[in-house]
């Protein structure tokens, strides 16, 4: 493909996983100014409904192309997510989760970064966050931080002194931050999904970290969640 100049606004891959926080930065790198090309990883997860989220956004959004890559890391497993593992119910712990899918965000934003350079985009962003629950490795600081050198080391762009930018606007913003700018950028929630283990009726658990941590978000930001949830744990 060549290089995106077609349209106004410099051009910059944004993964786009279908979740709250991809969607939020998807809509913040819009406001920019940036023209939008969106990667999304079918990546062998147990639930599919994730990938019709960000068909969703995407559309929404208006990106000027978005990419559903396949990428089957089931054939791997050793996740929750990807493996036959049972999705814990019982709150968040300390440690890192089952649900921890084994350098997920290395291989992602590996493969964000090859689009990227393949447009002449120089700024890639992810939706990672730290603040609300930082048990994954690879949505820490220090990890985007060290990624951005290995682009900077590891790419034609980078070796000619055109550096990438890796973005991630949301890294120290709580999901109660996460969800007021949902609701300032105009977005509609439930168009977006973030539950690891859906009922058969489509419905989202509402008892695995991942709904936990949202329904909390949108409780202490005082705003409706667009999400249709099975339970609803203290």
């Amino acid at each position: 493909m060549a290089k995106d100049q077609e349209t106004p606004g410099k051009p910059a891959v944004v993964l786009l996983s279908g979740g709250l926080d991809s969607m939020v930065t998807a809509a913040l790198a819009q406001e920019a100014g940036f023209r939008i090309n969106a990667l999304t990883i079918n990546y062998g997860q147990r639930h599919s409904i994730e990938l019709g989220a960000a068909r969703r956004i995407a559309a929404h959004l208006g990106v000027k192309r978005h990419v559903e890559l396949p990428l089957d890391l089931s054939i791997f497993g050793g996740s929750a997510l990807t493996d036959d593992i049972d999705v814990p119910m019982d709150g968040l712990g300390d440690d890192i989760p089952v649900t921890y899918v084994p350098a997920r965000n290395l291989v992602f934003l590996s493969l964000t970064l090859a689009w990227a350079e393949t447009l002449g985009a120089r700024d890639i962003f992810i939706g990672v966050n730290a603040l609300d629950y930082s048990g994954y490795p690879d949505c820490r600081p220090e990890f985007i931080a060290s990624f951005a050198e290995t682009a900077r080391l590891g790419t034609k762009a980078g070796v000619e002194g055109r550096r990438l930018s890796i973005h991630a606007p949301l890294q120290h913003m709580t999901k109660a931050d996460i969800a007021a700018e949902s609701d300032r950028l105009g977005l509609d929630p439930g168009m977006s999904w973030s539950c690891y283990n859906p009922t058969r009726e489509g419905q989202a658990c509402g008892l695995c970290d991942s709904c936990r941590l949202r329904r909390k978000g949108f409780a202490d930001a005082a705003l409706q969640d667009g999400i249709d949830y099975a339970n609803f744990a203290d």
